[in-house]
């Protein structure tokens, strides 16, 4: 790109508000804009996408999508006092920070980025409106009526500050960067002067508050364009260097960790949600600085790059990312202001996050690239449910980013990695297996058992409590995408015990207020089996329970007990809440007889041994149980759970099943397995197989399972005990593989992340210790194996792996 400010630049003044426009030319200021302006060359090709034909699908069909939004657009601007669209008022009568004054302020960020479309479908070929002068008129038009009106270095902010500082000088500096050649000097100076009003130095001076992860990334890149802009080489460099608080593993607050949590505003798991925006945002950015004055160098950016596959790739699967991680976001159906009515899920979250991978690898690693390319075109070939060039709210960028993946013939697709990941720090678990894959989703003294805010998610509350979730290989992956959020009774999620005590909207207080005091939350797994335990206090509450899930090869194994309440209302725990999408003729057989496919249907299942659901899975019940199942219509409205969702009624079919406690119980308990993907055949046979299972305890104190065929033994020690051939002094998890080789390995975590020692005891003959961590103080081999571990409080729940040679 050529540029008629060649030899000339803007330089910072002293203060942020003051700008001074250079008219001297020496070599190195020369030298500096050519720079600027390879990087504002850059940004646009970011901006809009290479290597895709206009004439091809689907980019033909989007760019013309584009040119008809533009121009509706265009032809219902209107510009006033107080707004720039007649739908989008921005002017606040009364502006503080209350939810009015956060519409207002979300307005103004909506206007500025009605204007990026205009400005893209300028740009872009095959809009229809490529060059257009009077779409052109209308940019400009509208940039100016907003820097008088509101965005400008004399007005003071209301509303929502992400509308100030991240979402409205975003879209503005990109309209900048792709009308450059249409913007004065005069108007650049006065769009970067409101841009330092509102996001100056100050904002990134310290890693705290609104400036940390996600947010801090998306604040450099406003600083970054703001730079490129306005031709401020401080500019650049502060928001390369702000970068580097993102990069180091954190051992609290906001960031990724070690074992490949991620948390956004101090206690919400987001990996799905923020994680994407931090992604997505280091990509661009990296690509952006790579070969400049201001290339990111700082050697930690390698953990972004290991966080791919330690981070993000575990919850990926077969395109979509898992809601365990995903916040309010899964509120977001369809937004009542959305013309096009389109369905925001987990495959439409899931997919830009392929695309950042893809931008990302390019700074990555050959070896890395290559892995990560193949990981991508896996997930993208097996999306059966939402194929990703067909997602409508995908833009053209990230769509030729995949695009160039799935045409690369020289990368193989890389199937599904199996095992188990364990996220102690975010009180997390995913779970995966040829044919399936699971997650868990639990509440402690640190991470919230749901997080509300900004009239979303109002009634997330017992996504924490323990909530399983499932899909197949090649069934089921709309399970949670089909309108499930808004039609489920949130009362009766998957996997959960929960009071049926009445909570109002959003009850517990925003951005993730609602932490349970528990600390006995986590587990231990060797990477392909796991055992975990809950300690689960009820969300507004007096219920108390303890939950376990011992996650083995075709089976989860969920156990309660010591459940009890006290809060004049029934309790229940749902084993299984499917959304069977809008007709619901699944079959449904429990103990070999098929029940009525009519709804409304309910029956007391008396003595059951096992059920299964057509196209789905199997349930067993061990020794038989007393389980409540229904089928049931379901009517809802995304504006139940959103404020800014649409109020149009869903109806959705569900077949439920739960153990139905009692109002009040002082002792309920419950066992059951899980067999995704099983068929009635194979789930008959799992029930009469009754030495396949030993539930070795399943108390308030301990509770725990064996499985001799498997060499399995897991235990959750609540308080320390004996439990089959194990004995703990003090709360603790334990998880045994003995494998075929004459060798087990032991795993033990403190999920408390108290004990200052421990000593376990394992009642078989042991030659001798192959490995222990240094947290093992010493260890005792012979007709019994006897384990004494020092201080694991500092391990963060930790699994602490052993390997022995068995006598």
């Amino acid at each position: 790109m050529t540029t008629r400010w060649s030899r000339r630049g803007f330089l910072t003044a002293s203060t942020a508000t003051a700008l001074a426009l250079t008219l001297s030319a020496p070599a190195h200021a020369a030298a500096e804009a050519d720079e600027f302006a390879t990087l504002r060359a850059k940004w646009r090709t970011l901006l809009l996408g290479e290597g895709f034909s206009p004439t091809a699908e689907p980019f033909k069909s989007r760019l013309a999508e584009l040119g008809s939004t533009a121009s509706q657009l265009q032809t219902t601007m209107a510009p006033a006092s107080g707004s720039l669209w007649p739908d989008l008022v921005y002017a606040d009568p009364e502006p503080d920070t209350d939810q009015e004054s956060y519409g207002y302020s979300g307005n103004l960020n909506a206007s500025y980025n009605r204007l990026l479309t205009l400005a893209q479908a300028y740009c872009q070929p095959g809009t229809g409106l490529t060059g257009s002068t009077s779409l052109r008129t209308a940019v400009l038009t509208g940039l100016d009526h907003l820097h008088t009106e509101v965005y400008n270095a004399s007005q003071t902010r209301y509303g929502n500050w992400y509308s100030w500082q991240i979402g409205a000088p975003q879209a503005l500096l990109d309209v900048c960067v792709l009308m450059y050649d249409s913007l004065t000097a005069t108007r650049l100076a006065q769009y970067c002067a409101a841009v330092d009003h509102f996001v100056p130095d100050s904002a990134v001076a310290n890693y705290t508050g609104t400036s940390t992860g996600a947010n801090r990334v998306d604040l450099c890149r406003v600083l970054a364009l703001r730079g490129i802009v306005g031709g401020s080489a401080a500019k650049v460099a502060l928001a390369r260097d702000s970068l580097s608080p993102v990069f180091p593993y954190v051992t609290s607050g906001d960031g990724l960790y070690t074992d490949g949590s991620f948390i956004q505003h101090t206690t919400v798991p987001y990996t799905g949600s923020y994680g994407s925006v931090l992604l997505g945002g280091l990509g661009m950015l990296f690509a952006l600085l790579h070969g400049s004055s201001w290339a990111v160098t700082d050697a930690k950016r390698q953990i972004i790059f290991d966080a791919v596959e330690n981070a993000w790739a575990p919850f990926l699967y077969n395109g979509l990312v898992m809601d365990s991680v995903s916040g309010r976001a899964i509120s977001r159906g369809v937004a009542a202001s959305d013309s096009k009515r389109i369905q925001q899920d987990d495959h439409l979250r899931g997919h830009p996050i392929l695309a950042s991978i893809v931008l990302l690898g390019q700074g990555a690693s050959a070896t890395e690239n290559t892995r990560w390319r193949g990981l991508v075109k896996g997930w993208l070939q097996r999306d059966y449910y939402s194929p990703p060039m067909s997602n409508p709210s995908l833009g053209l960028t990230n769509l030729a980013r995949l695009k160039s993946v799935l045409d690369d013939t020289t990368i193989t697709p890389l199937a599904e990695p199996t095992g188990h990941r364990l996220f102690p720090h975010m009180a997390r678990a995913t779970h995966r297996r040829p044919g399936w894959a699971a997650s868990l989703s639990m509440a402690d003294r640190r991470i919230t058992h749901y997080e509300t805010g900004n009239g979303e998610n109002l009634r997330g509350w017992h996504t924490g409590s323990g909530m399983l979730s499932w899909w197949g290989d090649t069934f089921a992956n709309g399970q949670y995408s089909d309108a499930f959020w808004p039609t489920v009774d949130p009362y009766r999620l998957p996997g959960t015990t929960a009071s049926r005590k009445v909570l109002a909207d959003a009850a517990g207080g925003d951005w993730g207020a609602s932490l349970p005091d528990v600390h006995w939350v986590g587990g231990a797994t060797d990477g392909q089996r796991a055992a975990i335990g809950q300690y689960l206090k009820g969300l507004q509450s007096t219920l108390l329970a303890k939950k376990s899930w011992f996650f083995l090869d075709d089976t989860v194994v969920c156990l309660g007990a010591g459940i009890r309440c006290t809060d004049g209302t029934a309790v229940e725990t749902t084993v299984e809440n499917r959304n069977l999408g809008p007709t619901g003729n699944t079959p449904f057989t429990v103990d070999g007889t098929t029940k009525p496919l009519a709804h409304p249907w309910s029956e007391t299942l008396t003595g059951a041994r096992w059920a299964h659901i057509g196209g789905h899975g199997g349930y067993v019940f061990p020794g038989g149980a007393t389980v409540k199942a229904l089928r049931e219509a379901r009517d809802g409205r995304w504006s139940d759970i959103n404020k800014g969702g649409s109020t149009a009624v869903i109806n959705r079919k569900y077949l439920t099943m739960y153990v139905d406690h009692g109002t009040d119980p002082t002792a309920g308990g419950y066992a059951y397995l899980l067999m995704p993907g099983a068929t009635a055949a194979q789930t008959q046979a799992r029930a009469a197989a009754t030495g396949w299972l030993t539930v070795l305890a399943n108390t308030n104190d301990q509770q725990g399972v064996a499985v001799p065929s498997l060499g399995f033994t897991g235990v959750n020690f609540w308080f320390g005990g004996t439990v089959g051939n194990l004995v703990a002094s003090d709360p603790c998890c334990v998880m045994i593989n003995e494998r075929g080789d004459g060798t087990a390995v032991i795993c033990v975590s403190d999920p408390m992340r108290m004990r200052t020692g421990l000593t376990l005891t394992w009642n078989r003959a042991v030659a001798s210790v192959t490995s222990k961590p240094a947290t093992v103080a010493s260890a005792t081999t012979g007709t019994s194996l006897r384990l004494t571990f020092g201080d694991l409080s500092g391990t963060g729940g930790a699994t602490q792996r052993i390997t022995v040679r068995l006598a």
